[in-house]
């Protein structure tokens, strides 16, 4: 019986919060717990002995909704209210002594109970009434069980309610507190449904009764079950019912005239039994019931959605011996021994509503304590193996959710389910390095992906180190599967790992840090070979640079042009793939240009695409257009001493140093063709070519006049540039024309820089004017002038005036503006406020005045440089809320 207790008074397992609950000082308390602990101390039951001696021996007690209802061996029944237990009633059920009583049945709500007595008659009590009434119809008939209807209950009616007799009979009524007139008694009604011995053998009496209605479905919604029970038998009744203004069960029972009810038997014999149902929500219907049998006890679940023929709710049903055991691992949780003293135990009794648990004996009554019931659950259903079910019982203790979740992915890898197995590692404390470890031993390289996303989404943001790790590793695993399915059958493999790879990298976690790991990412994906990874990747970088490059490369130019337009605002990259655009797809090119208007590009700078669109052939020396090896041919040049077939291949890839420098070597003139093939646009390393080609004419050759001539050729070169390259005495007629020609040039760099500077200088002496006329200025304050802030006058204290004739106290003025300052400017401004009243407070005589002075200039500049009203403050302010979100809940509040 050990699971219809609840949670009730935990948190008063060792208090008596109520007088009627005392403690028992003459017999210690027994706790009786075996052997399922917990890391608590306290037992999960304990026994509290009440603090009441009846007058006479119990016979029978009920408790129901925090009601206590005993009669004793006199025939005295008494009641008490155990929220108010200083008051018990008494009633004497009847005179006779000669009669006494057999059993109490109290509804669940303790608004009705009967008391049937061994001369076969049966006395109705009111909740609030003290007077027993007779029950006429029943009388001739000892009831044994009751079932009562508990969703219809009311103060003024039963309702339908179910009586099992004696002698196996069921009968149907329903009892009012006060009789009508013609009804013949309290019962409205009496019909008898069902004869348990209509078939014969041994006579039975019912020693349980119980029905509940189905849950309503499309096909029925007066479907009802009861379940009846005698010493050895077990029966169950399904059926339709009718429901007019009472329930009405005959129709229920009529189904089995002709064919009676299938039961189950049980072997063995006791001198009484027990059925009971097991409610987890006072309102809502039961989930288990147990039957007391010779045999021991008969326990299972009750299953309310069986097929619409079915003749048994009965579910996982199992035989117990006589022992307060755990449902779950049927293990003996509790014992518990009573003293000889009080008598035989007589019963034990549960209140469904309030969901307590009593016992009790011939002298004395005793209360069961349920504390934390479900602490091990979790312990049994993880040697069962129902993981889930154990989960739910130690959500709330980390640690041994871990125990469930590390024992739950062994078994699941163990069973080989990896997938699973690796959602379930990434929730535990197991070692990273042992789980990854498991799955690459394995090779289920799904699984370990799988781990490792999980790993990532429990990864805090500042733990960079291990995010990058995890990132750089899945990306790895994704490539490696992608290019192992690449190809292959079935292609939506690969398109869901292509997508699952696509989402991964999308995500903005992922995105921060492959933002900061760049080139790591790009050689990882490079050294797979995956082109289509990798341009997903640059286009999600937002590296339009590298997509433009690519599609040039593969000769698809409106797709670069395409990537070129649409990127955001880089116009360097127009004035870098231009040139090759125009090449192409020309008209194209210039109508972007044209829709690209408002990105402001230089058409400077993009003359040379023009220029290159203009030339009568295109380039022969377009390293995209050779059909050879350029490095293989450049190396078997090399090994011929061909040098000038060298010059050719180097300038082809570009390599224009390299190109000059070996030009040099054959002939000065092809060296100048190499320094005129870079484009026009990179002035720095056309220069750095002409230098090389003069430092060899200079130092090799040592003519001077033919360095003159040289200098001439270039735009680039000047005097200067060449003239570290010749020695310390050298002739300088030679340099004069040069000299000359490159001093002109200074001159007249040096007159611009004059006019420059008379311009500067003007313009300073304007500002200096203006500052001069500013200081003089004044502004006259009327006597009744107000400060714009508090509206009290202005003279009373400190105050400034701007042009704008606004004006303000200097302490309202700094109240008003320290909230649009920095930090680090409001702490200045506390701070030089601070100092002057600390100066006021000093002898004049000791703080200078320019100290002084200097001190309000300070404060003047940080709070008077601008009307709060007039300036930049409060056009600043525009965007900004009324009512601050820090003050927000407070006005609210206030105006509610």
């Amino acid at each position: 019986m050990a699971s219809i207790l609840d949670q009730y008074m935990q948190a008063s397992a060792g208090e008596n919060l109520n007088p009627f609950l005392g403690p028992d000082i003459t017999e210690p308390i027994s706790t009786g717990y075996v052997e399922v602990r917990s890391e608590d101390d306290v037992p999960i039951f304990k026994r509290q002995k009440v603090n009441f001696r009846p007058p006479n021996n119990i016979v029978d007690v009920v408790v129901c909704n925090n009601i206590v209802a005993m009669v004793l061996s006199n025939n005295v029944l008494m009641r008490l209210d155990l929220t108010n237990p200083s008051e018990i009633d008494s009633v004497d059920i009847t005179k006779r002594v000669d009669d006494s009583v057999h059993r109490i049945f109290m509804d669940p709500t303790a608004r009705h109970l009967i008391v049937c007595m061994k001369s076969q008659e049966s006395f109705y009590l009111a909740r609030n009434s003290k007077k027993p009434k007779p029950l006429a119809k029943m009388k001739g008939h000892l009831i044994n069980a009751i079932a009562w209807n508990k969703s219809k209950l009311t103060e003024s009616s039963t309702q339908t309610i179910l009586l099992g007799t004696t002698k196996g009979l069921v009968f149907e009524t329903e009892v009012e507190p006060e009789e009508k007139f013609f009804q013949g008694g309290l019962e409205k009604f009496w019909k008898q449904l069902y004869n348990v011995n209509s078939l014969g053998g041994p006579e039975e009496s019912i020693y349980g009764i119980m029905f509940e209605k189905f849950p309503v479905s499309p096909k029925s919604d007066r479907k009802y079950f009861v379940m009846v029970s005698t010493l050895s038998r077990l029966y169950q009744f399904i059926g339709d019912v009718t429901v007019t203004d009472s329930l009405d069960l005959q129709p229920l029972f009529a189904e089995y005239e002709n064919d009676p009810a299938p039961f189950l038997e049980m072997p063995g014999h006791l001198d009484s039994s027990e059925l009971a149902l097991f409610y987890p929500k006072v309102r809502g219907l039961p989930s288990s019931f147990a039957w007391l049998t010779g045999s021991g006890l008969y326990f299972g679940k009750l299953d309310f959605s069986p097929p619409e023929s079915c003749d048994n709710i009965t579910a996982e049903t199992r035989l117990l011996p006589f022992e307060a055991v755990s449902l779950l691992s049927e293990q003996v949780v509790f014992e518990d021994l009573f003293p000889a003293r009080f008598g035989a135990m007589r019963g034990l009794c549960v209140d469904t509503v309030k969901k307590t648990l009593w016992i009790f004996a011939d002298s004395a009554i005793f209360q069961y304590h349920v504390t934390r019931e479900s602490r091990d659950v979790w312990k049994m259903y993880l040697e069962r193996g129902e993981f889930e079910l154990a989960k739910e019982y130690c959500r709330d203790n980390p640690a041994n959710l871990d125990k469930v979740l590390t024992k739950q992915a062994d078994e699941l890898f163990e069973s080989k389910n990896y997938a699973i197995a690796a959602k379930c590692y990434a929730q535990t404390q197991v070692s990273f390095e042992e789980v990854a470890l498991k799955f690459i031993q394995v090779e289920e390289s799904q699984a370990l992906r799988m781990f490792l996303l999980k790993k990532l989404e429990s990864i805090k943001h500042q733990d960079k180190t291990q995010m990058t790790m995890l990132i750089m590793w899945l990306i790895e695993l994704y490539l490696n599967d992608l290019g192992s399915l690449r190809g292959k059958e079935p292609k939506p493999k690969y398109e869901s790992v292509q997508e699952e790879f696509r989402k991964f990298l999308a995500q903005t976690k992922v995105k921060t840090c492959l933002d900061q790991n760049r080139k790591t990412a790009y050689d990882l994906i490079t050294s797979h070979g995956d082109v289509e990874n990798l341009i997903f990747f640059a286009v999600l970088m937002q590296d339009f640079e590298h997509v433009i490059s690519h599609h040039i490369q593969q000769d698809d130019f409106m797709a670069a042009l395409n990537v070129l337009t649409k990127q955001p605002a880089d116009t360097d990259l127009y004035y870098k793939f231009s040139p090759v655009l125009m090449q192409h797809i020309p008209q194209q090119t210039v109508n972007a240009w044209i829709e690209q208007r408002k990105k402001k590009l230089d058409p400077r700078r993009l003359i040379p695409a023009l220029v290159h669109y203009h030339q009568e052939g295109k380039p022969t020396q377009d390293s995209e257009e050779v059909c050879y090896d350029m490095k293989y041919a450049l190396r078997l040049c090399s090994e011929h001493d061909k040098q000038e077939a060298c010059v050719h291949i180097y300038s082809t890839m570009g390599l224009f140093e390299e190109a000059v420098d070996l030009s040099l070597k054959v002939d000065v003139d092809l060296a100048k063709i190499q320094a005129q093939k870079p484009s026009e646009d990179d002035e720095v390393l056309r220069k750095k070519l002409w230098l090389r080609i003069a430092r060899h004419v200079v130092e090799e050759e040592g003519d001077v006049k033919k360095a003159m001539e040289f200098l001439n050729q270039s735009e680039l070169l000047k005097i200067e540039d060449i003239l570290p390259f010749f020695q310390d005495f050298v002739t300088i007629d030679h340099f004069k024309d040069a000299i000359c020609s490159s001093l002109h040039e200074y001159n007249q760099h040096i007159e611009e820089l004059k006019s420059e500077m008379q311009e500067a200088t003007e313009s300073a002496r304007t500002i200096r004017g203006d500052i001069h006329e500013m200081r003089n200025k004044y502004s006259i304050v009327p006597a009744q002038e107000k400060c714009s802030i508090c509206l009290y006058p202005l003279l009373t204290r400190g105050f400034y005036v701007f042009p704008c004739h606004h004006a303000f106290h200097s302490d309202c003025l700094k109240n008003e503006i320290l909230p649009y300052l920095k930090e680090k400017q409001r702490a200045k401004v506390q701070e030089l406020f601070n100092q002057l009243y600390a100066t006021s407070r000093t002898d004049s005589s000791s703080v200078s005045s320019t100290s002084r002075e200097s001190l309000k200039n300070e404060l003047d500049d940080l709070m008077a440089s601008e009307c709060i009203y007039c300036g930049e403050i409060m056009i600043r302010s525009v965007d900004e809320p009324f009512i601050s979100p820090d003050e927000y809940e407070s006005v609210l509040e206030s105006w509610q």
